[in-house]
């Protein structure tokens, strides 16, 4: 499995992943990057199998084994620690990471919009609306009536030329959504049933440092549902982005990145601090 990624050296040691959600790519992440590059951290943002440049799973596997074993693939190759921004399915993903692995190689998680008790009608808009033209489009401007209709809440660009990061090109000339799909192979609802008690018991724990963001209007991520993430994770801290949908980087995209920031640069600095203080045991 060959996954692409954006990388931006900076001058901080401690990597930081940028997990995008189902349906999207590492381009979802572009304000983001660019804000965390600037600022000197040393950022890789990942296109998830099966998703924009990344390669296709030839056995269909795109269950969230398969993404959490890539992860941690990918931390290992950045020199074993990381710290995981996850939105959606990138952040269930690091959950079970944080959360399962008894090794240390998530140092730190930001969850994006998603908690193990997601709301079951909002995932499923979000799978119908993945799974809604697979006859793909005539034109770039076509599939962007159908982004600007599902998110009639965010401002629509000037140019639909910046979509086609997201559309591919088939023989017949048509264009087709980025992702591979094979990976709608198993209902909505068997998948959230069967995950909400194994991302609980990883929730429970979690011990490193934790930022959950919310858009606040979200209608997969609930208010109940943040209150019963925050007593599984008690030392996690909160914020909500008003304004903002499920995929809130992209909505509100300085809203979101200030909050990150400052929880990277005030984690990283102390994951620094302990380790210079720590005894050498050699």
């Amino acid at each position: 499995m060959t996954l692409a990624a954006d990388e931006c050296a900076g001058g901080r040691s401690l990597p930081v992943i940028l997990l995008h959600g189902g349906g999207q790519t590492r381009h979802s992440w572009a304000g983001t990057l660019d804000a965390l590059a600037a600022a000197g951290f040393y950022v890789v943002s990942l296109d998830l199998r099966g998703h924009g440049d990344s390669g296709w799973a030839t056995d269909g596997a795109y269950g969230l084994d398969a993404h959490l074993s890539d992860l941690r693939a990918v931390i290992d190759e950045l020199g074993g620690r990381a710290v995981v921004v996850g939105a959606s399915l990138g952040g269930l993903t690091g959950l079970l990471a944080a959360g399962e692995d008894d090794d240390e190689r998530v140092a730190a998680l930001v969850m994006v919009d998603v908690v193990p008790a997601i709301e079951l009608e909002g995932a499923k808009e979000i799978r119908a609306f993945m799974t809604a033209r697979p006859d793909g489009f005539g034109s770039v401007e076509e599939a962007a009536e159908v982004v600007a209709a599902y998110l009639p809440h965010r401002p629509r660009p000037s140019s639909a030329d910046g979509l086609m990061k997201n559309l591919r090109q088939r023989p017949d000339g048509r264009l087709h959504w980025h992702w591979d799909p094979a990976m709608f192979g198993a209902p909505t609802s068997g998948v959230v049933t069967a995950f909400r008690e194994r991302a609980e018991a990883a929730a429970r724990r979690v011990e490193v440092p934790t930022l959950l963001v919310r858009g606040g209007m979200s209608r997969v991520v609930s208010g109940a549902g943040v209150r019963a993430f925050l007593d599984l994770v008690t030392h996690a801290e909160y914020v909500n982005v008003a304004d903002a949908g499920h995929m809130v980087a992209g909505d509100r995209n300085d809203a979101f990145t200030r909050p990150l920031l400052a929880f990277l640069t005030r984690v990283i600095a102390r994951i620094g601090n302990e380790s210079s203080s720590a005894p050498n045991k050699d």
